[in-house]
């Protein structure tokens, strides 16, 4: 190949200063700005309120849909020299069409009103990236004297995003609103004051709704007469506020009467605050606790500095006095689906509750019934959202005593919950985790837990795995709390070609066992993943019944749900099937090259598994064993 057509090769020094790069962006911006500026070349002319603005077919074509259907789609604009355009005023369009040509604009030094005519000149036009820029900008513009303005263009063009933002502001500001709805349109109020977290009296709304309705007498107001939620209204309001004004008649109100007559407090149509994703449970927001022992600690946000003696709230388990309970009010009613709280875990006892939630003290709602699972250390627990001001726990067992510990609390609205159902959690991540609060409690290792650590690469014959003789225990993990789990998956330790056989039961009170996995006669090697019928789960208790090499069973992970995406050893051949000669058993006594746990395969041992873990190891591997 001849040197002219060789690909030239920048010095080192100049593809330092960037020169292998060329960008003349801005000039080309600048130059665009230039023609728009002039009318050089131009072959049209755009009208607008009697505004002539020249143009190029070819620029307005190519940044937008809209002006190539318009000019070059076979309509008659196509063919004409000068194009008027409607629904647009000449402001806001000058500063559009210098945009087209340059690609910028600043919206900082536009006034309010031309802001709000570019949101809709972006989305009439269909320059997409320019609206979702002006969204973003009137996101961070929200204020009280625009948010109705803005509210009702972001219902118009559907921006999504923008109308959240409104709708959080105007829930934070509710009596301000309740105020002075009038510059929204009829559907915009109708939509505000319908969401559960428009929190104001509602005395308060109904004036706002009627002074809208007086404001209005040319519009229908039956719609939104009817999103007044009157039951919420006190009697005396609705006999001296409601009754009089005339704009809801005598039959509404003596239905609002009977609903809060007849009604459970629970049924009532509460309104609440609403803080996505903050925890309303704190001195900051106004809670307390109001019933147990000790209750100082349960809000102080402290969630390590506790032992045996102080750091946690309690209260007596006695099955005669339901009253026993821990009890915190929030400082406003607020919307939650989700509390997240620390049962006392400086040892390996389990606990049994369940959680309760009301507006007035008085009727309770059970949102989370644990009182027949087997619970330890954190709680993460969902809920349909309620509007609440009291939450109470109340415990129904520990595995210890006969007191309830809790170190913390905490209460909000979750964005994005995990999936639940009949009250549990359908997890999608492993919660056989440290930081799920799952342990073993039955096992040897050198490490409680290394069996959960996550770690599937740093194990070989002596560390990094978990065992029990066969024939004598097992390994038996604990979920923090009960799941619906319906697969798991483990590691066999596999340095080398031996199988195993087991059998997995699950239970959620370590008393009544299920088998879920059965293949004790069959010749497992490497990753194991097994699925079943869902159901709750709190324990898991993995039984080893056979080892080709020796007398141990040895797992190295554990995880549940299974967690597929994690690829492992998919090289490995099948497990060997047994020859139709050679006994079973024989096959299980069959030593390998080395045995984990026991020097050149000649060690061999046997324990009671229901030692701490710890003394079970150092009874297994004798002073090698790390304490």
């Amino acid at each position: 190949m001849s040197d002219q057509h060789q690909g030239l090769v920048a010095p080192a020094a100049a593809a330092g200063r960037g020169a292998s790069e060329v960008n003349h962006v801005s000039q080309l911006s600048q130059d665009l700005a230039h023609l728009c500026r002039s009318e050089e070349f131009c072959d049209v002319v755009l009208s607008v309120e009697g505004h002539r603005f020249s143009a190029h077919r070819a620029v307005l074509a190519a940044r937008s849909e809209y002006f190539r259907a318009l000019l070059f789609g076979g309509m008659k604009e196509s063919r004409e020299k000068e194009v008027t355009l409607t629904g647009a005023a000449v402001g806001p369009f000058r500063v559009l069409l210098q945009y087209i040509y340059t690609g910028q604009m600043s919206l900082v030094g536009l006034k309010e009103d031309t802001v709000l005519d570019m949101l809709g000149l972006a989305h009439q036009y269909g320059f997409t990236q320019l609206e979702e820029a002006v969204s973003q900008y009137l996101e961070a513009a929200v204020r009280a004297g625009n948010v109705c303005v803005i509210y009702d263009m972001a219902r118009l063009y559907r921006q999504s995003a923008l109308l959240d933002v409104c709708q959080s502001f105007m829930d934070k500001n509710a009596a301000c609103r309740a105020a002075a709805p009038q510059l929204l349109h009829n559907q915009g109020v109708r939509e505000v004051i319908s969401r559960d977290s428009f929190c104001a009296a509602e005395v308060d709304i109904f004036r706002a709704v009627s002074r809208w309705t007086a404001a209005n007498p040319e519009l229908d107001s039956a719609q939104l007469l009817a999103a007044v939620r009157l039951p919420l209204v006190s009697m005396q309001d609705l006999v001296n506020v409601v009754r009089p004004s005339g704009v809801i008649s005598p039959d509404a109100i003596l239905d609002a009467i009977k609903t809060k007559v007849e009604s459970r407090d629970r049924d009532l149509p509460y309104r609440g605050c609403l803080l996505p994703d903050e925890n309303v449970c704190t001195p900051r927001h106004g809670a307390q606790t109001v019933r147990g022992d000790m209750r100082s600690f349960l809000l102080n946000g402290d969630t390590s500095a506790f032992d045996m003696e102080r750091g946690f709230t309690r209260h007596a388990i006695d099955d005669a006095c339901s009253d026993n309970c821990i009890e915190v009010r929030l400082g406003m009613p607020c919307i939650i689906n989700h509390i997240k709280m620390l049962l006392w875990d400086k040892d390996m006892r389990s606990y049994s509750y369940y959680v309760e939630v009301s507006m007035d003290e008085c009727d309770w709602v059970r949102v989370v019934n644990h009182s027949r699972y087997h619970c330890r250390s954190w709680q993460t627990l969902y809920f349909p959202p309620r509007v609440v001001r009291s939450i109470r726990v109340v415990g129904t067992n520990n595995t210890v005593n006969k007191m309830f510990h809790l170190v913390s609390l905490e209460a909000s609205y979750c964005s994005r919950p995990e999936p639940t159902e009949n009250g549990l959690i359908v997890p999608r991540e492993n919660v056989a985790t440290l930081q799920r609060s799952a342990m073993v409690i039955e096992g040897v290792s050198r490490s409680r837990n290394a069996l959960l650590n996550g770690d599937t690469d740093k194990y070989d014959w002596d560390h990094g795995y978990t065992c029990h003789q066969l024939g004598s225990g097992s390994v038996v993990v604990q979920l923090g709390q009960p799941v619906l789990l319906d697969s798991m998956r483990m590691l066999l330790w596999d340095c080398d070609d031996r199988t195993y056989g087991y059998y997995i039961e699950v239970s959620t009170n370590q008393r009544d066992w299920t088998i879920v996995c059965d293949r004790s006669r069959s010749h497992c090697r490497s990753w194991q993943v097994v699925t079943f019928k869902r159901r709750p789960v709190v324990f898991i208790r993995i039984v080893g019944t056979r080892n080709s090499a020796n007398e141990v069973f040895h797992c190295v992970h554990f995880e549940c749900p299974a967690q597929c995406e994690v690829e492992r050893h998919t090289d490995d051949p099948p497990a060997p099937e047994p020859a139709e000669d050679e006994p079973e058993d024989e096959q299980e006594g069959a030593a390998g090259p080395q045995t984990p746990g026991a020097v050149g395969g000649e060690r061999r041992f046997s324990f009671e598994l229901e030692l701490p873990v710890e003394e079970a190891a150092a009874a297994v591997f004798g002073d090698q064993c790390e304490p």
